[in-house]
């Protein structure tokens, strides 16, 4: 009995302690040391995996409690910021979300900035406010507002020099070092027409930036999936492909309703040649447009179609399937206005190449003619076209010839 009354006395105290070390109340006084507070990532971390899985009605309701729970505190604001972002991830050109992601991200920093005047450790401010800013960088540099994205990204780059090299505070920090190194030296090697801009900052460094990013979707908690978000398509750019195929598939086994990861999935699998993974993949992101699921669209549609396209026709030789998703993959390309890209190119090729098969060659040189009006002359499909018709013209004059002959 004794014993069993120490135990029960003890278990009190413990419950007593942990509530003392995590009681909302006391962030109420100071108000910062959130970020990486176990208990506030416990606490959210739940509606964080639902936000990734395009959960976001459940999602929403848990940053709302955690918004009533620290009412002065930048975090809450931040996550529902984020949700509308990944709202528009899936396809850019959607507006429907911008809103209310610049109000939320507004609300981080008006919230950040008060807590960076009160607070005597300035990296949690610092991380929110550089995090916002960025955000409203990228949104509005997806949208061409040049002006007020080049703003937003010199305020995101005064905070991101105030938490540079304080890992050791929280491993979110070291997410801002791997972007500029990375993006610093990737952006003037892209467009040299921007590096007049760029040479008052400190230079950057590609491989420092990827490492950097890897240690953090490893280690931190806020910002681990937009590190791998970022490193999907670093990957790609660098030729990796190895590593984007199996961070792709990593994303989607952990979030499988996320689009984004799921049509990088898709595609990196089909890269690597892995086509039963790729079919596979391609057929549950169709069924999901079908049914109309959370962020399944025209994107990620055109991307499944033509490898179904691809597989039906040169490994199944299956024409008619084949025809089927072209067909459907330069429908997602006129929904989504991106004809002057590759999977369009591609599809309307592949119908020109199954029609020569057939012998509608009248079809086909229509087919043809589409790729050469709106490929670009470098590209491949475009040399591949025109090769295509001149080789057409040369039979029908050499069929002219032997009949006058």
């Amino acid at each position: 009995m004794k014993n069993l009354l120490l135990a029960v006395l003890l278990t009190g105290l413990a419950t007593l302690a942990q509530a003392q070390l995590y009681d909302p109340s006391a962030f109420d006084k100071k108000y910062d040391g959130l970020l990486k507070h176990p208990g506030v990532q416990i606490e959210s971390a739940e509606a964080i995996n639902q936000m990734y899985n395009y959960k976001f009605y459940e999602a929403d309701k848990e940053f709302r409690w955690l918004r009533l729970r620290y009412p002065k505190h930048p975090m809450p604001y931040f996550l529902m910021g984020l949700a509308e972002w990944w709202k528009i991830v899936p396809n850019t050109d959607v507006t429907d979300y911008d809103d209310k992601c610049l109000m939320y991200m507004d609300s981080t920093i008006a919230l950040a900035e008060e807590l960076y005047d009160k607070s005597e450790n300035k990296l949690e401010p610092s991380f929110f406010l550089a995090a916002a800013y960025a955000f409203k960088g990228r949104l509005y540099s997806e949208r061409k507002k040049w002006p007020k994205a080049t703003l937003a990204g010199k305020n995101a780059l005064k905070y991101f020099e105030k938490c540079k090299g304080n890992a050791e505070f929280s491993p979110e920090l070291l997410f801002g070092d791997g972007m500029y190194n990375y993006y610093a030296q990737w952006i003037p090697e892209n467009y040299p027409l921007l590096k007049p801009i760029l040479m008052f900052f400190p230079k950057g460094n590609k491989q420092n930036g990827i490492k950097q990013l890897e240690k953090t979707a490893n280690t931190a908690f806020y910002t681990r999936v937009e590190a791998r978000y970022f490193l999907l398509q670093i990957y790609s750019m660098e030729n990796q492909y190895d590593k984007a195929y199996e961070m792709a598939k990593y994303m989607t086994e952990q979030y499988p309703d996320n689009p984004f990861f799921e049509r990088y999935y898709a595609r990196s699998a089909f890269v690597q040649g892995r086509l039963n993974e790729a079919e596979r993949v391609s057929k549950d992101i169709l069924a999901k447009i079908e049914r109309t699921q959370s962020g399944y669209e025209a994107v990620s549609g055109r991307t499944a179609a033509y490898i179904l396209a691809y597989v039906n026709h040169l490994f199944y030789k299956n024409l008619p399937e084949a025809k089927k998703y072209y067909q459907q993959a330069i429908d997602f390309a006129k929904q989504t206005n991106s004809m002057n890209a590759g999977y369009y190119w591609s599809s309307v090729l592949g119908l020109a190449k199954i029609a020569t098969e057939e012998k509608n060659y009248d079809l086909a040189q229509t087919y043809f003619k589409e790729v050469l009006d709106k490929a670009e002359r470098k590209s491949s499909q475009y040399k591949e076209a025109k090769k295509a018709l001149d080789d057409a013209k040369k039979s029908r004059r050499e069929e002219r010839r032997k009949r006058r002959g």
